[in-house]
């Protein structure tokens, strides 16, 4: 079977060859030798030459459904005459067992660069925005593209695939990660959509590999002991980013929710704050408590912008570069803003004594295993509240003594 990928599907070649000669089997030499006209190799096979032999293609003369049909075969510059031999036999048992050879052509044809696009598209209509549809996208490109994209996606095999991975598999293991599962899932669209026969490549991979022992990596956090002070100074600073960090402080949100809030999200009279699974990590509504301080931080940016809560000059949603460039002018380093959510759930288990589960959920992590999680279905909104009523309280200096800040 041919295994280069830039097969074609040339237009039929009507009527008869003009000016075929038969001059038995090819030989390579011949190929190589012709210069003009339509040669004839056997069983239906003919080498086609145009402009002085600087273009060569093979085609497939057969028949299907008592019809005469010509099928390209691809270019004789990229596919010996054993290849091209090899696939006109393939493609006249296939017209036997009553499949059209033009259609298998076609599915065969299919590239993984082509079907890397198509996964990305049907994928791209579930990220939550053009950043995530974009990194996507780049590790395939980096990484996959260069050495699979031009092979039909068909003949891909396992050996491709760690030629992939092996590189990067011990130097960067969670791009390598992120790029294995993205793989896998481009291998299991081909496979339900017929171009992917054999198993997925990706099953079981992992074997094959180098064993990768890492530490995870924690985002610095401040020590829960220090948030009263750094949120009193914090109030002290103008700007939409300095209240968009009061918030994700206030309710232990993660960065990019906050910044991408909306007024549609928000229920002051109820005191709820939804945030619809579109924007949240794990796909699922996050409905957020808001205390009386939380929200009389979200009020004052009303007006401001019609639509986004918390808009950068250009009234659009501001990247996370914003918080950097505040903690830069308040002096303060050590720490990250991911990291407050570490500092609220220190404080919760080692201060406040809270329920491991509630504290998660304020986080929005998930707790327990899956059959935990199916009886769990409680979000806790009620106790929630509660904990981050305290930790309001906490943080604003209206309960305990409040450490003052040290800088360096």
């Amino acid at each position: 079977m041919l295994s280069h990928p830039v097969l074609s599907l040339l237009p039929a070649v009507g009527g008869k060859f003009g000016g075929t000669k038969k001059v038995g089997n090819l030989t390579a030499k011949k190929v190589n030798a012709a210069t003009e006209g339509v040669l004839f190799d056997g069983e239906g096979l003919y080498l086609r030459v145009k402009n002085g032999g600087s273009q060569k293609s093979w085609v497939l003369r057969t028949t299907f459904q008592r019809r005469r049909i010509d099928v390209g075969l691809g270019s004789a510059r990229l596919f010996s005459l054993a290849e091209a031999r090899e696939e006109a036999r393939r493609l006249r048992k296939e017209a036997r067992l009553g499949t059209d050879p033009r259609r298998a052509r076609r599915c065969d044809q299919l590239t993984f660069r082509q079907a890397a696009h198509r996964v990305h598209k049907k994928i791209g209509e579930t990220l939550s925005n053009d950043k995530a549809r974009a990194q996507w996208f780049t590790t395939i490109e980096t990484y996959a593209l260069p050495i699979l994209g031009r092979l039909p996606i068909k003949d891909v095999t396992r050996a491709d695939v760690l030629r992939v991975l092996e590189p990067i598999w011990t130097t960067k293991h969670v791009t390598a990660k992120r790029l294995s599962q993205r793989l896998a899932r481009i291998f299991d669209w081909a496979k339900g959509a017929g171009h992917y026969h054999d198993e997925n490549p990706l099953t079981g991979i992992k074997a094959s590999l180098p064993t990768v022992k890492r530490k995870a990596k924690h985002h610095a956090a401040m020590p829960w002991q220090n948030v009263p002070a750094f949120f009193g100074e914090l109030g002290t600073r103008e700007g939409v980013s300095a209240r968009c960090l009061e918030l994700i402080i206030l309710t232990g949100v993660r960065s990019g929710e906050a910044r991408g809030a909306r007024w549609e999200e928000f229920d002051m009279e109820e005191g709820v704050w939804t945030i619809p699974a579109e924007r949240m990590k794990a796909r699922e509504t996050h409905r957020v408590p808001l205390t009386e301080e939380a929200k009389a931080v979200v009020e004052q940016l009303r007006g401001l912008h019609g639509d986004v809560v918390f808009p950068n000059r250009q009234g659009r949603v501001a990247s996370d570069m914003v918080f950097k460039a505040l903690l830069k002018r308040m002096k303060c380093e050590g720490f990250t803003v991911h990291g407050f959510r570490s500092s609220f759930r220190d404080w919760a288990g080692e201060s406040a004594h809270a329920d491991r589960v509630v504290a998660e959920k304020v986080l929005a992590h998930a707790v327990g295993d899956d059959t935990e999680r199916a009886y769990a279905r409680s979000d806790l909104f009620d106790r929630r509240r509660e904990l981050l009523e305290i930790w309001s309280q906490y943080v604003t200096g209206k309960s305990g003594d409040v450490i003052k800040l040290a800088r360096r």
